[in-house]
C-alpha cells in the first residue's frame, strides 16, 4: 500500500520572524493549527516535522515529543537532503511537501494536487509553477523515487535549499504537472507567514473563522476579506514579497 506523508519543513531561526511557528492564535501555536488542518486531508495519514540539528530547534523537537508529533532532524541549509533523509527514515512512498509558513493551508487544495498526482501517474505535481492560488496555500507532491533521483543529481545550492527546482528545471526527466485555478490570486492575497504584519493578518483570520468543530476553507477566507477588507490591509505592504519559496 502506498504510504503518503506530509513532511513539513520548519526551523526556529527564521531571519525575518524568528520562532514564528510557535506563535499563537486562538490559544494554539500556528504549527498546531497547521497540523489540525492537514488532518482533514483525505489522503494524508501521517505528518512529519523536518527540522534541523541547530540547537535553536531543540525547542521544536521538545514540542513535537510532548505532543506526539513525529520529527526528524537534518541539514539546516541542504533542505533537499533533509527531505530525502526524512522520507527514507519513515519509509514514505509519496511526499506531500508543506512549509510551516503556511498555517492557512487548505486541505481541499492540497487534496486536489494529490489527486492530480494519483490520476496522472506523475512524478511531481505542484500548484506553484506558475502560482495562481493565494500565497500560502502552496503544495508540492512527489514520489520518493523522483526525490531520490533529484537528491542524487541536483548540485546547485539553490536546488538543494529549495528542494523542488530540479524537478521543474528538468521536465525531460520527470512527468510533471501543475494545478491552476481560473483566476490568478497569487499576487492579490498574501496568506503566508514571514513578517509581523503577516502574523497580525493570520491571527485575525483565525479569530474570525476558527471553530474547533469545523474547518474553514479558502472560499471562507475570501468571503471574509470581501466583507472586511481592512483585514487584507494588515499585511498588504508585503504583497510585493509574494514569490516562489
Amino acid at each position: 500500500m502506498t504510504k503518503f506523508a506530509a513532511i513539513i519543513q520548519t526551523r526556529m531561526s527564521s531571519t525575518r520572524l524568528p520562532g514564528k511557528v510557535l506563535m499563537k492564535a486562538v490559544g494554539k501555536t500556528l504549527l498546531e493549527l497547521l497540523l489540525d488542518r492537514l488532518k482533514h486531508s483525505k489522503y494524508i495519514k501521517e505528518v512529519i516535522i523536518a527540522t534541523t540539528h541547530n540547537p535553536n530547534d531543540d525547542v521544536l523537537v521538545d514540542f513535537c515529543n510532548k505532543n506526539g508529533i513525529k520529527v526528524f532532524r537534518g541539514d539546516e541549509n541542504d533542505v533537499l537532503d533533509r527531505y530525502y533523509q526524512t522520507a527514507k527514515a519513515f519509509n514514505v512512498d509519496v511526499v506531500v511537501r508543506i512549509t510551516s509558513d503556511c498555517p492557512l493551508i487548505d486541505p481541499k487544495v492540497t487534496d486536489n494536487v494529490i489527486e492530480q498526482f494519483l490520476e496522472g501517474g506523475y512524478d511531481y505535481v505542484s500548484n506553484i509553477s506558475p502560482p495562481t492560488y493565494p500565497d500560502g496555500l502552496d503544495t508540492w507532491v512527489f514520489s520518493f523515487k523522483a526525490l531520490e533521483k533529484t537528491w542524487n543529481e541536483a548540485k546547485d545550492p539553490y536546488e538543494r535549499e529549495h528542494v523542488t527546482p530540479y524537478f521543474w528545471k528538468h521536465p525531460e526527466l520527470f512527468k510533471i504537472a501543475n494545478i491552476s485555478q481560473a483566476t490568478d490570486m497569487s499576487q492579490m492575497y498574501r496568506w503566508t507567514l514571514d513578517y509581523p504584519e503577516d502574523y497580525a493578518f493570520i491571527k485575525r483570520i483565525y479569530e474570525e473563522l476558527y471553530r474547533p468543530e469545523k474547518i474553514f476553507h479558502m472560499e471562507d477566507v475570501l468571503d471574509l476579506l470581501k466583507r472586511k477588507p481592512e483585514i487584507s490591509a494588515l499585511n498588504s505592504n508585503r504583497l510585493q514579497d509574494n514569490s516562489f519559496k
